[in-house]
């Protein structure tokens, strides 16, 4: 029984809460590190924190930390090259 709510959980807040596009980032890689994030967060909260459901407290602290995600994986412009000026 506890299994069936934990997949249920899971499955809800990757499909319906993290895909947000408000609060995910904007870039292919940062959505990347965003899953990744969540899922390490989520495993690390269901194995050493006192709360059962970390999928929807893993999503939360991703998204505060998705501004930061944005700064660092910042696509290119288009037009653009990696210097900044127009070719």
């Amino acid at each position: 029984m506890f299994l069936s709510k934990s997949i249920e959980h899971l499955v809800l807040g990757a499909f319906y809460m993290a895909t947000d596009m408000v609060t995910t980032p904007v870039s292919t890689k940062g959505m990347l590190f965003f899953g990744v994030g969540c899922g390490v967060l989520t495993v690390l909260i269901r194995l050493f924190g006192g709360y059962p459901e970390g999928v929807s407290f893993a999503i939360l602290l991703m998204n505060a930390a998705t501004p930061l995600i944005d700064r660092y994986t910042r696509p290119e412009t288009f037009g653009t090259s990696r210097q900044g000026v127009r070719s």
